[in-house]
């Protein structure tokens, strides 16, 4: 961190009441050096909270880039392995839990830093996003054994009636999605569509209940290609396989909502279904869809 930047963070620490230090950028950019960089320089009341939606799962290290205890440097990380793979993760579930660890930092006398690519889970902090509730235990407990009795066949049909559009997006296969569908429909008697507003509107936005002060990382094209092919490469080295037939051999499916992320989906079926892929050809998979990814992820910030 250069002393413009330096100069910046000073600046906003004198002045704002409720400061919130915001780090986001493409996968591969960097966020997590610049962000312990940040927290030196705000010195040890600084805090992050993670909005890596897939950081907040557990066993799932190599393949998300999760920040090591070495690389945390002593700063104390939030949200961070809090959620089972199998465990469905939603916006309003993660604006409920990342208000929560604001506010602790804030009691602490601490101040709180956000950093993090998914897009959503970022917006819906400082944005200050209107989503649909957190999930219900009870109710999806019942919606999970509802599912179960026919595959989904009976919810599935209840989606098309209640919610057609939904219904057009969702595959009855898709347990997670099709049970988050019908459990918003039930705690709202609204239809899923009608409730979450679609991410590239982000309608419902207000303003901030923080005083903001973001970092935006930005690198050409093809300096995010070259550190996502190269890191890629790293988590192979690292283990990444291995990692994922652990998952596997605990039980871990395609379908569990923890298995979404970048890779993993693709390593199982690389695993299970002896395809005629080899070792680089999957990693050329991976990395394309990393890419896209990123490219999204730019086109959200900008």
């Amino acid at each position: 961190m250069n002393e413009h930047w330096k100069n910046i963070v000073s600046s906003h620490l004198e002045n704002a009441s409720g400061p919130l230090f915001v780090v986001v950028g493409p996968t591969a950019s960097g966020r997590t050096v610049f962000s312990i960089d940040l927290c030196k320089h705000i010195g040890s009341r600084a805090e992050v909270i993670n909005a890596d939606s897939r950081q907040l799962f557990t066993d799932l290290d190599i393949g998300t880039a999760k920040i090591t205890e070495k690389e945390m440097c002593n700063v104390p990380h939030h949200l961070i392995d809090v959620l089972d793979p199998k465990t469905e993760a939603t916006a309003g579930w993660y604006q409920v839990k990342a208000r929560e660890c604001i506010a602790d930092v804030y009691a602490r006398g601490g101040v709180p830093v956000l950093a993090g690519g998914s897009m959503l889970y970022v917006s819906t902090i400082i944005d200050n996003l209107s989503l649909a509730g957190h999930p219900d235990e009870q109710l999806r407990t019942k919606l999970m054994d509802d599912y179960d009795k026919d595959n989904g066949e009976a919810m599935y049909k209840k989606l098309q009636k209640v919610d057609p559009e939904a219904a057009k997006k969702i595959h009855q296969n898709n347990k997670p999605r099709l049970i988050r569908a019908i459990e918003i429909y039930e705690l709202s008697e609204q239809p899923k569509s009608e409730v979450v507003p679609p991410i590239e509107l982000r309608t419902g936005k207000q303003s901030s209940d923080y005083d903001l002060c973001i970092f935006g990382i930005n690198r050409p094209r093809e300096s995010i290609v070259s550190r996502i092919e190269r890191r890629l490469d790293q988590m192979f080295d690292d283990g990444w396989l291995q990692e994922v037939q652990s998952l596997i051999d605990a039980g871990y499916t395609q379908r569990d909502p923890g298995m979404k992320s970048h890779g993993y989906k693709e390593i199982m079926t690389y695993l299970q279904e002896n395809t005629p892929q080899t070792i680089e050809e999957l990693k050329k998979n991976i990395a394309s869809k990393t890419k896209a990814y990123a490219k999204r992820q730019v086109v959200w910030w900008k």
